[in-house]
This record gives structure tokens, sequence and C-alpha cells, in this order.
């Protein structure tokens, strides 16, 4: 199964035209994904709703613009809370 985001992808929301930076990003990619996949409770694909695979593009886009470290899940909250798996 395909990846919720490609780099491909992600460097076109990027705005990211060299090779220069791949690994960076798509050490970011995982990061976003792995935040997103833990707060939502599922893993995710290619075929995953397009709220949670922006929410992935836009923790990486913080990361990489901002340098924030941390990939708080506050800025994409809304996207992420229809999709949250409850857990007792």
């Amino acid at each position: 199964m395909a990846a919720p985001v490609s780099l491909t992808e992600a460097k076109l929301f990027l705005r990211v035209g060299h090779g220069a930076e791949d690994g960076l990003i798509q050490t970011l990619i995982d990061a976003a994904q792995a935040r997103v996949e833990g707060d939502v409770g599922m893993s995710l694909l290619s075929s995953s709703p397009a709220p949670l695979r922006l929410a992935i593009l836009m923790l990486a886009l913080r990361a990489y613009e901002r340098g924030e470290t941390e990939m708080a899940i506050a800025p994409v909250e809304a996207w992420l809370a229809p999709y949250r798996v409850v857990r007792l």
C-alpha cells in the first residue's frame, strides 16, 4: 500500500523544486504521519481521507518552514477530530 503523502506531493505543497533536501522532507513526512496516526489511532494510506492527508502536509510544512520540532496537533485539530478512534 502507498503512503498517505508522497515525497513528490509534499515537495509540490512546500514549493520545493530541487532534490537537495529530499531526505529532510521525507523525514518530516514520516514524523508528521506518525504524529497523525498516533493521534487518530489508525494507520493511514494514500486512500485515507483528505483532511488526514492535509494534516500531514501542514505539519510537515510547519516543521520545514518554521523549524517547529514538536509537531503540535493544535493547528490541525479540526481536521483530525472527526477521525479519532475512541479508546477506553
